[in-house]
């Protein structure tokens, strides 16, 4: 059962964002939700991931790479510094120029709404962090604007078919609010900024949905 897990896992890691894997009494059942297909896998194929040898995984891994199913290699998350200042700027610009709330209603054209089934890791999430908070507060336009730095690290991580949720909360005395992304245990910006606690009124899943 573990051996199954484990190959369950690693297949898991190679599909794309829109595919889904579900384990079933005699195999596994691949679900392409982007272009409504299925594709089944008996037990014995599953198991060639966790003690086949190279060249049966290999094969195994083409054979999904030739229905569509899998990518020949995962996105990493867009750290860059050029790439993040980038996305920053043109996200704290759409803001001001047509509203948070209007920004929050299209921030689905950007985000896909497909997520990859193995979770992100706090280490890929961390760097993008690191990258976000790092341009925004060296940028005299951003100037670590929470909502800026949330919207740009909520598109840039299902951009990569990871799973994030972006919130938007409220504290009531004084009267603030904040907005921040939660992926792999790890909050951009932070959640409790200064030792603020905020209740989140708005929360945005799968591509703005």
């Amino acid at each position: 059962m573990a051996e199954e897990t484990d190959a369950l896992a690693a297949m898991a890691r190679i599909l794309s964002p829109h595919c889904r894997v579900t384990r079933l009494s005699d195999g596994a059942l691949i679900a392409d939700w982007k272009r409504t297909r299925f594709v089944g896998l008996p037990t014995a194929e599953i198991q060639k991931f966790s003690s086949g040898s190279p060249e049966e995984r290999a094969e195994l891994v083409t054979g999904l790479m030739r229905a569509g199913c899998a990518t020949r290699r995962r996105k990493k998350t867009p750290d860059g510094a050029i790439r993040v200042g980038l996305w920053l700027g043109g996200v704290h610009l759409l803001i001001r120029t047509l509203g948070f709330g209007r920004v929050l209603r299209l921030v689905s054209l950007a985000a896909p709404g497909y997520a990859r089934a193995d979770l992100p890791s706090t280490e890929e999430v961390g760097r993008l962090k690191r990258a976000v908070q790092s341009r925004s507060s060296r940028s005299w336009l951003v100037n670590g604007d929470c909502k800026s730095e949330a919207v740009t690290a909520f598109v840039l991580l299902r951009r990569c078919g990871l799973k994030a949720v972006l919130h938007v909360g409220v504290h009531e005395h004084p009267f603030a609010l904040h907005a921040w992304t939660a992926s792999g245990g790890l909050c951009v910006p932070d959640a409790v900024p200064r030792g603020h606690t905020f209740t989140p009124v708005l929360s945005i899943d799968g591509g703005g949905q």
